[in-house]
């Protein structure tokens, strides 16, 4: 992925939605859309040069079950998939659509069931919130050797730097005040 300032916007609005489809940035996030919009919006998106990442999570009205990923890979046809779901990543990949697990860091028990579903389900990136934690953002990568993106929490170019810093690959963001794209 080719990542311009280290962010990967995620828009829930379609207001935000339209300013980076006319914005220089290659790829969005769409959080909390509908079922009924989400085919038209990864068209749209398309048509403006632009690759999407469902978080199939959040799409309301959607169970996120094996048909549901299935009608997504194949009739949406989005660049990616976000979510926390096994199941749902491993449909991913099985569709080559880049498949980004996220993981929720609460604590250590946690910790070690997220890295023994990787470890299973090796999805093509990682995305742990709350990304404000570098030195577990650096134990993640090491131990299974897959990009890190750092989510939630990133509130200011600080939180940013620190994460990328920390060694994330990226950082998603719904502040638009920090996706700076022209």
């Amino acid at each position: 992925m080719n990542i311009q300032n280290g962010i990967l916007p995620a828009t829930k609005s379609m207001k935000d939605f339209e300013k980076l489809l006319e914005s220089n940035t290659e790829y969005i996030i769409l959080l909390e859309v509908r079922v009924s919009q989400v085919k038209s919006l990864v068209q749209y998106a398309k048509k403006h040069n632009k690759k999407v990442f469902l978080h199939a999570d959040l799409i309301q009205g959607l169970k996120t079950d094996d048909f549901a990923i299935e009608f997504l890979c194949n009739e949406v046809k989005p660049h990616g998939i976000i979510s926390t779901r096994a199941n749902v990543i491993n449909r991913a990949k099985k569709h080559r659509i880049v498949a980004i697990q996220r993981l929720f860091l609460l604590d250590s028990h946690a910790l070690e069931q997220n890295l023994k579903i990787i470890q299973k389900t090796q999805p093509d990136y990682i995305e742990i919130l709350p990304g404000l934690i570098p030195k577990l953002i650096k134990e993640i990568y090491d131990e299974v050797n897959i990009p890190v993106i750092a989510g939630g929490l990133i509130r200011s170019q600080e939180d940013v730097n620190y994460a990328l810093e920390g060694g994330a690959f990226a950082v998603t963001t719904s502040r638009k005040e920090l996706w700076n794209f022209s």
